[in-house]
């Protein structure tokens, strides 16, 4: 198997993979083609289909193995693969798309015991009963799906991976700054991206579903926040605060956050997500990129590229 991780430009590929999303475009000169963006459990890749047919265009799809022969290029300092033909996987090939995705290297059990430790800490009751109610109720979903659809933790269990680290970086700066409400900071963490759970469709051919695209995940974690308040007869300026740290995490307008932050929790909240998501999204492509090289632009990073030391280790 060609692991994707593993793949430069100017090598062949004739293998398996599964197709994590497909878009259809059309070439200045009027002719279709697909943009696949395929994945192994190592990684995931672009790749162009430049002649297509109707038939292709409607097998194509999210969560469909298929086989590709082709070859991978440098286009504009990205790593991209050619696809030269490609046939669908069949039930006598015995493979399983489960096989093909990428998943956190910390298992479930061992990140839900983790998480867990955490939800002892809150020592606000009502915080902590209302973390406990929505991880009852989401747990499942909570501990496999990924954080994204792409760019940062975009693999299975990368969202409980993502709360994981945002946690442990939460512990050394209430140790450093001990005015900071563990609790509130604690219980914000867990719960700020619980919305994904509604927002993306599962670990799986990540798409975003219909309530993701209309609502998003900030409203729609705040909306279960209110549900579960009332199922437990909660309330108080903690549910109030807790609200705030949720729909204030992007930091800005125009990140997509309601409001602004407005309490200092709320504010490293939001640093400690941008942290951990631009670590992930440097080391993703810094892992990929040969030593003494430059990796590929990142987008969601300003478009740069970033160099991976050659000699430091």
């Amino acid at each position: 198997m060609n692991n994707i991780s593993k793949l430069k430009a100017g090598d062949s590929v004739d293998t398996f993979y599964l197709i994590k999303r497909s878009q259809q475009g059309v070439t200045s000169q009027g002719k279709p083609y697909m943009t696949l963006f395929l994945q192994d459990r190592t990684g995931d890749i672009e790749a162009k289909l430049w002649t297509v047919s109707k038939e292709d265009m409607e097998v194509l799809k999210p969560e469909t193995l298929i086989k590709v022969k082709g070859d991978i290029i440098d286009y504009r300092n990205k790593k991209q693969m050619k696809i030269a033909t490609f046939r669908l996987a069949t039930e006598e090939d015995g493979l399983n798309p489960k096989d093909f995705v990428e998943k956190a290297p910390i298992d479930e059990n061992t990140l839900y015991e983790s998480i867990m430790d955490y939800v002892i800490k809150i020592e606000n009751g009502s915080l902590q009963r209302i973390v406990r109610q929505m991880l009852k109720k989401y747990g499942k979903e909570f501990l496999s799906y990924p954080a994204a659809m792409s760019n940062h933790h975009d693999f299975v269990s990368g969202l409980a991976y993502h709360v994981h680290y945002m946690l442990r970086t939460a512990e050394a700066l209430c140790d450093i700054y001990p005015s900071l409400n563990r609790s509130l900071l604690y219980s914000s963490i867990i719960l700020h991206d619980i919305g994904k759970v509604k927002e993306l469709s599962g670990p799986v051919g990540t798409t975003y579903t219909t309530e993701g695209n209309l609502i998003g995940h900030i409203v729609i974690a705040s909306e279960e926040i209110s549900k579960v308040t009332a199922e437990l007869n909660i309330e108080g300026e903690e549910v109030l605060l807790l609200k705030h740290m949720i729909l204030s995490h992007h930091g800005k307008l125009e990140y997509g956050s309601p409001k602004q932050p407005m309490l200092k929790e709320a504010e490293i909240l939001h640093f400690i997500d941008n942290i951990d998501a631009r670590m992930m999204m440097m080391d993703k492509h810094i892992d990929k990129a040969e030593k003494g090289q430059f990796t590929e632009r990142i987008f969601p990073l300003e478009s740069r590229f970033f160099y991976r030391p050659e000699h430091l280790e």
